[in-house]
């Protein structure tokens, strides 16, 4: 049998997760035009080729930390080691935010819409990760 995780990760696992599957579902329909974004919501730059391609960089680190956490929950239901991917899915997650949080700040755009949502990917993970590592 597996260690119980921490009170409150696999709440914040599952929200982080399907968050980051939502949010590449929606934005790939809207890239094939199937659904339409109001602009206040589209960060800044939206429709430069460039920031498109940057944005779409973010698919498979956010997918594959989705994927790691999701296994890690279901691992953790099934009473099967959890922890190690547990850690991956924080670090991975905890990468993205950081990695978004610097281009918006190196591009001097601080857009709390966008900042808020990738402080909260960077530094929740944190919360855990000490832990769970010495756990390990």
């Amino acid at each position: 049998m597996t260690t119980k995780p921490p009170r409150g990760l696999p709440t914040l696992l599952a929200v982080t997760d399907i968050g980051f599957i939502l949010y590449w579902s929606i934005t790939a329909l809207a890239a094939l035009g199937v659904l339409q974004i109001p602009a206040a919501y589209l960060y800044k730059g939206y429709h430069d080729p460039m920031l498109v391609a940057w944005n779409w960089s973010f698919a498979p680190l956010d997918l594959v930390a989705s994927l790691i956490g999701l296994a890690a929950l279901a691992a953790l239901r099934a009473g099967r080691a959890w922890r190690g991917l547990a850690i991956l899915s924080l670090a991975f997650t905890s990468v993205a935010g950081g990695m978004a949080i610097a281009f918006w700040a190196i591009a001097g755009d601080f857009d709390w819409s966008w900042w808020a949502p990738n402080l909260f990917l960077a530094l929740w993970p944190w919360i855990y990760l000490p832990g769970l590592v010495r756990a390990a």
